[in-house]
């Protein structure tokens, strides 16, 4: 089969586009026909070159958002069939969706969202998980909340919006100005761009900030809580703003859940959630496509077409 790989941690640029032996099911598994993967710019930079067993890895295939039909059950797999369509989340310390085929957990997919296209449906997994894991699980949002939401023009941030609007809160996000319309679009209620406005007029007013930028960002988000409030951050924890010992502060890293992706894909079809797609690259083109999400200023996800 084709796919992307990298044989050395030596980033975008070491993306080659060759042929790989077929990938195939094993315990637990489904072998997927991929017709959609979303990628991360930055996942070439994660520490993934050592397997679950502990050994090194001498190759990398990427891309850990996947959606597309099964092909192939391997033993013990249950509750899909050959022929469904599915989404859902790779093991990153396997090898990923960036190919044709890619063999994945059963517990890791849920069925696609009947209104959406594989390419749209490929942009959900990471995003939606992490979306939804901030505000709820750590973030404990509840209706008549106010909710700060830092890089809403992002393929996190804008599902985080659109959720923490469906849910009642008070949306306040935060980004670049070129992104104003698009989290006014997805239900933020205010947005302050942080290249022209004051992140400091917000301080005081929210119980719960979801950081998606860290750095500066994340170091004065803080103060914008009032007592008792929460601050969840993707970013790094060294990043956390010393004191305010009277609010939470949480750092987390997403993980697959096979509920919460049926409830998206629930939330997606009822028309409450738009997924974020930015651009789609033939597979062949993945460092085209890397690239360009590096480069900044592409809001949503960018797929990767077989």
């Amino acid at each position: 089969m084709k796919a992307v790989r990298l044989h050395e941690p030596t980033g975008i640029d070491g993306l080659v586009y060759e042929d790989v032996p077929d990938a195939e099911p094993g315990l637990s598994e489904v072998l997927i026909r991929v017709a959609g993967c979303g990628i991360t710019h930055n996942e070439l930079d994660w520490p993934v070159w050592t397997c679950r067993a502990g050994h090194k890895r001498t190759s990398i295939i990427p891309g850990n958002e996947v959606s597309g039909v099964v092909v192939g059950l391997g033993f013990g797999a249950a509750g899909f069939a050959v022929g469904d369509e599915v989404f859902g989340l790779t093991d990153q310390l396997r090898d990923g969706a960036a190919a044709e085929f890619v063999a994945v957990e059963q517990r890791n997919l849920a069925l696609k969202p009947r209104t959406l296209d594989h390419v749209q449906a490929a942009a959900v997994p990471r995003a939606g998980l992490t979306a939804w894991q901030a505000l709820f699980d750590h973030g404990k949002l509840a209706a008549g909340q106010t909710v700060v939401i830092h890089g809403a023009g992002g393929a996190v941030g804008s599902v985080a919006v659109q959720l923490a609007h469906w849910a009642g809160a008070i949306v306040i996000g935060t980004g670049r100005g070129h992104s104003r319309a698009l989290a006014t679009e997805m239900g933020a209620d205010r947005y302050v761009a942080l290249d022209t406005d004051r992140l400091e007029d917000l301080a005081g007013q929210a119980d719960l900030v979801v950081d998606t930028i860290g750095g500066e960002v994340l170091a004065a988000s803080a103060d914008l809580l009032r007592e008792g409030g929460r601050l969840v951050t993707i970013k790094a924890a060294f990043d956390f703003p010393p004191g305010r010992d009277d609010v939470e502060k949480i750092v987390f890293v997403q993980v697959s859940d096979r509920n919460q992706l049926a409830e998206l894909a629930r939330l997606i079809d009822d028309g409450t959630l738009r997924p974020p797609v930015s651009e789609v690259y033939p597979l062949a083109d993945a460092i085209k496509g890397f690239s360009a999400k590096a480069a900044g200023g592409l809001p949503g996800r960018i797929v990767l077409q077989p």
